[in-house]
């Protein structure tokens, strides 16, 4: 007579369909974001079919990926561009999506092996790097322009005379896209570990998980929300003050860019930089009246507020937020930790948001054409945009707010059940 067992739960497969589902619903996920936030830009009437090669560049530099400006003006002339910017709406979708194909087959399990981990990771990090060589190779293109449409009838004639044809284009740095490509990949999954409870760890690193986990969910729960928030705001702008799809656009392609910004402002950092040329920054408009017409502009609180007083709500925001961070974080912490062993796991984990904030919200972008001397990169034919953190001072302030939010959001924490906590009957 057997004797039944009980049975085990069912463990999902991670082999290489799984993988390759979990690649391509990111990539799919990107492209249709940045296809529609290209749309409402305005790419769709790029000349020479140009929109899906377009859409690929954005997904390429949405991942860490370099796309090359390049231009050829001819004997007589000159070209200069170049741009880094990472569109992180785009990025932002793609990692959500492709994080939760990565956990779906780990869920229901407390602990897996390293080699187990190790090998469900690189088979989804082989398929990403086929996939990103394959939009590398599709990220190209040259288009030719005419100097009478640049609205300059003196070098439109020149260029007749002397037969100059400008022509623009992008192409892909294939190895720096494939090397940050799978950086940015290594770090979505890590980070994906790190924030999902159910998502299973080696046995030797269990220890690590209540300290970091509750405090890298807070960090991603506090992105969202700020996010979200511009969202929301994006479309109250668009409903009640008009140029739709110039929202749309921003929420599509850059509200994070914007909504992080401004959560690295509320906390006292200090931005630099400058818009010169027919360059400009999406809303709000401060930003552009700040930035524009010097040679290099400090973006902080009281350089917004002397252009509009209401920038003072991101330090009401930030204090909300991350009060409501703090607290989910000691929520989810074991409630023996203390109140200080609360701030010092949000100051740290707000300090290395901050830096990540400060490392993929940077922009710059120039581009000009000279001929026979006439245009001098500059004027009507030249531009430039950049904006750029000062770095350790907002990772000391990050640092400084995490201590007293951390604490004080812990102290609520205690009076209340901890989730996953078993309260213990009483006695008697």
């Amino acid at each position: 007579m057997s004797v039944p067992t009980p049975s085990r739960p069912a463990v999902a497969r991670h082999g290489w369909p799984q993988a390759l589902g979990a690649v391509l619903a990111g990539l799919v996920s990107m492209g249709v974001v940045a296809a529609l936030g290209l749309w409402a830009a305005g790419a769709a009437e790029l000349p020479d079919n140009a929109f899906p090669r377009v859409v690929a560049a954005t997904v390429v530099t949405a991942v860490g990926g370099t796309i090359e400006l390049s231009g050829n003006a001819g004997g007589l002339a000159e070209s200069d561009a170049g741009l880094t910017v990472v569109p992180l709406s785009v990025t932002l979708v793609g990692a959500l999506v492709l994080a939760a194909g990565f956990l779906r087959p780990l869920r229901h399990r407390a602990v897996a092996g390293t080699r187990e981990l190790a090998g469900w990771a690189a088979k989804v990090a082989v398929l990403w790097l086929v996939a990103l060589l394959a939009l590398s190779f599709t990220a190209r293109q040259t288009f030719s322009l005419s100097l009478d449409d640049l609205g300059q009838d003196t070098l439109g004639d020149l260029g007749d005379l002397f037969g100059i044809s400008p022509e623009v284009g992008f192409t892909t740095d294939v190895p720096a896209t494939l090397f940050f490509g799978l950086l940015w990949l290594a770090g979505v999954l890590v980070l994906a570990l790190l924030v999902s409870r159910g998502a299973p760890l080696p046995g030797r690193l269990l220890r690590f998980q209540e300290s970091v986990r509750p405090a890298a969910y807070a960090m991603v729960l506090l992105l969202l929300a700020w996010v979200g928030l511009g969202v929301v705001i994006g479309l109250v702008v668009a409903a009640t003050r008009g140029h739709a799809a110039e929202t749309f656009a921003v929420i599509l392609l850059g509200m994070p860019n914007l909504m992080w910004l401004a959560l690295t402002l509320g906390l006292g950092a200090t931005w630099n930089g400058r818009v010169d040329g027919p360059f400009g920054l999406p809303m709000p408009h401060a930003l552009d009246e700040v930035l524009r017409g010097r040679e290099a502009a400090e973006l902080n609180l009281g350089t917004l507020a002397e252009h509009d007083g209401r920038v003072w709500w991101l330090v009401v925001a930030d204090t909300v937020l991350l009060l409501a961070a703090a607290y989910v974080m000691a929520r989810r912490s074991p409630s023996r930790m203390r109140a200080w062993q609360h701030a010092v796991h949000l100051a740290v984990a707000l300090a290395l948001t901050v830096l990540m904030i400060c490392l993929v919200g940077r922009i710059a972008a120039h581009y000009g054409l000279s001929v026979l001397g006439i245009g001098d990169l500059g004027g009507d034919l030249g531009g430039e945009l950049f904006l750029r953190p000062e770095v350790w001072s907002a990772v000391g302030l990050a640092l400084l707010w995490g201590l007293v939010a951390g604490f004080l959001g812990g102290l609520p924490a205690r009076r209340v059940r901890h989730r996953g906590e078993v309260v213990a009957p009483p006695r008697g």
